[in-house]
């Protein structure tokens, strides 16, 4: 967990306090209203919590939601580098994440240190950062995308103006070819979108010879190579309910799967299958968020995200260009 980071380990403790009775998601709705709070959560929350929030949404969604709110208090049913932006764009309401362990690979895998003398190796480049990644890597970056506008942003950059992007290889190795622009790619990858197997996608599509295959930017490109559509969790939603098409296999997080039975209830949606035999292809920070944590942490306004103001401005200004262009 980054330094700035504030948090207690009194989870366990405080989930044994809850009354057992209590019907947790009319608390929650009563909690908002006493405390005008919105609950801001990503569509790989569990289903339950998805069902209470009061905007869902991707990335780019959430951090719009975030800039536009009135709330008081944000509640952040996410992973902490989006609580971090919501922090960043709102720094006098209080933020609370329910689990402040919920962390993201991507995140972890490129610390603010490394990449500062990863960058330092290129003067002059433009930094391009996918948003999950830390404040201090945001801090450091001329702009911040989402799969929903990377490609976009990347071809607003000057064509003279050498471009490193991080922290994910896989999408940047995918606006690579559709843009036809070399970057220099920081190498990191999110262990859910890595675990899906071609060779289980294969079977998959044997068996569901008319099922079309949707896609994040994030996998691998073997699976990308198979897909009948790429796009951001938002993007994958609007086109499987939109298409005539009656199956679905679907290479993201499996969280999504409960919005899109919500929205085209006659479909059939089968998640993408990982490597391994595991539920690999769910999130384990996103998963560590739960309807007991939300429930405390709207009822105790804790675990509480701060962070200095110096870092918290300069982390702002590449994902105000971001909002700006999107």
């Amino acid at each position: 967990m980054p330094h700035h980071l504030v948090s207690n380990d009194r989870n366990t403790s405080r989930n044994a306090s809850i009354d057992p009775t209590l019907d947790l998601e009319a608390e929650i709705q009563r909690l908002k209203k006493e405390r005008n709070a919105v609950l801001l959560a990503h569509y790989y929350q569990e289903s339950d919590i998805q069902d209470v929030a009061d905007f869902l949404g991707d990335s780019l969604q959430l951090a719009q939601a975030a800039a536009k709110t009135d709330a008081d208090v944000i509640c952040f049913a996410g992973v902490h580098f989006m609580a971090e932006t919501a922090k960043i764009l709102n720094p006098d309401k209080i933020v609370v994440v329910p689990d402040m362990s919920a962390g993201c690979s991507l995140a972890d895998g490129c610390p603010g240190d490394k990449f500062a003398a990863w960058k330092a190796k290129y003067p002059g480049a433009v930094v391009v950062s996918y948003i999950n990644c830390s404040a201090e890597v945001k801090a450091l970056s001329d702009y911040i995308v989402t799969s929903s506008n990377a490609e976009k942003i990347v071809r607003h950059i000057p064509e003279d103006r050498q471009i490193l992007f991080a922290p994910d290889k896989n999408l940047g190795r995918y606006l690579e070819k559709k843009i036809g622009r070399p970057m220099v790619l920081w190498q990191g990858s999110c262990i859910v979108h890595e675990t899906f197997s071609e060779r289980k996608l294969i079977a998959l599509k044997v068996r569901h010879p008319e099922a079309l295959v949707l896609a994040h930017p994030e996998c691998e490109t073997p699976i990308l190579k198979m897909a009948d559509f790429i796009g951001s969790t938002t993007a994958i939603l609007n086109y499987a309910t939109a298409s005539d098409a009656r199956e679905f296999i679907v290479a993201t997080e499996a969280g999504i799967l409960h919005q899109m039975q919500k929205k085209a209830p006659g479909k059939v949606f089968i998640p993408a299958p990982p490597e391994a035999s595991c539920a690999c292809n769910e999130c384990p920070f996103m998963r560590k968020n739960t309807l007991e944590k939300v429930y405390l942490a709207l009822r105790d306004l804790e675990p509480r995200l701060e962070m200095p103001a110096e870092l918290r401005e300069r982390a702002r200004v590449p994902i105000d260009r971001m909002l700006a262009l999107s």
